[in-house]
């Protein structure tokens, strides 16, 4: 409790290791609340909750309250989850896909996960776990960073025509992603640009939080 209220004055860190995948996790006492970060970026209940909960409202948490399955693509602590449940009361099934066991560890020890009845933790990789899934799901969230780095094959046409194939009736993905240099922003000019699916409609919210852009593609029917 001490460490909490001195951390509405200044950061306090209180665990730091590395993963295979990451350099760096570290969990903070920040403004009152836990905060999972990488080496360079908020990983989960920081900044990077702020921009998914804004996405999941231009959804709408109505909407989003109605459903029954939810994809998360990158886990991490877990914050999207936190608010589907607390903040929209979403009662359905929600499967998270984390490629980095270690990262569940820490959100099961601080953050509690592994006490959400409703949620199935899959430890894989984003893209293999599209490619083999036989569900279909009214949201996917897509969250996927390494650090400030953004794989490459979320951009692929392959990828996104999985994703969209994986929506059931007027289902909708949230796509978050990061934009710091020029070339990051023709990539996602491209990517929208680009997109061109009969019953589909795209759309960006851009600037969110500085650094982040939202794109969120709508099943019609």
């Amino acid at each position: 409790m001490f460490k909490r209220l001195l951390s509405y004055f200044y950061p306090i860190k209180i665990h730091t290791q590395k993963s295979v995948l990451s350099e760096s996790l570290e969990i903070t006492w920040a403004n009152g609340n836990l905060v999972l970060d990488s080496q360079n970026t908020n990983y989960s209940y920081g900044s990077l909750q702020r921009v998914l909960k804004l996405g999941l409202k231009n959804i709408g948490f109505a909407k989003i309250k109605k459903m029954e399955s939810i994809l998360v693509l990158g886990v991490a602590g877990g914050s999207v989850i936190k608010t589907l449940i607390d903040d929209i009361h979403f009662t359905g099934k929600i499967t998270g896909v984390e490629i980095d066991a270690e990262i569940i560890k820490i959100a099961n020890q601080y953050f509690k996960l592994n006490k959400i009845p409703q949620l199935n933790i899959v430890i894989d990789d984003a893209f293999e776990f599209v490619l083999k899934t036989k569900d279909k799901y009214d949201l996917i969230i897509v969250d996927i960073f390494q650090d400030t780095k953004m794989p490459n094959f979320l951009f692929e046409s392959f990828f996104i025509d999985r994703i969209c194939f994986l929506l059931k009736s007027k289902g909708v993905v949230l796509f978050n992603t990061m934009l710091l240099n020029k070339e990051q922003n023709k990539r996602n000019l491209k990517f929208i640009s680009e997109f061109k699916k009969e019953d589909f409609t795209i759309k960006a919210i851009p600037r969110v939080e500085k650094h982040n852009e939202l794109i969120v593609i709508e099943k019609l029917v």
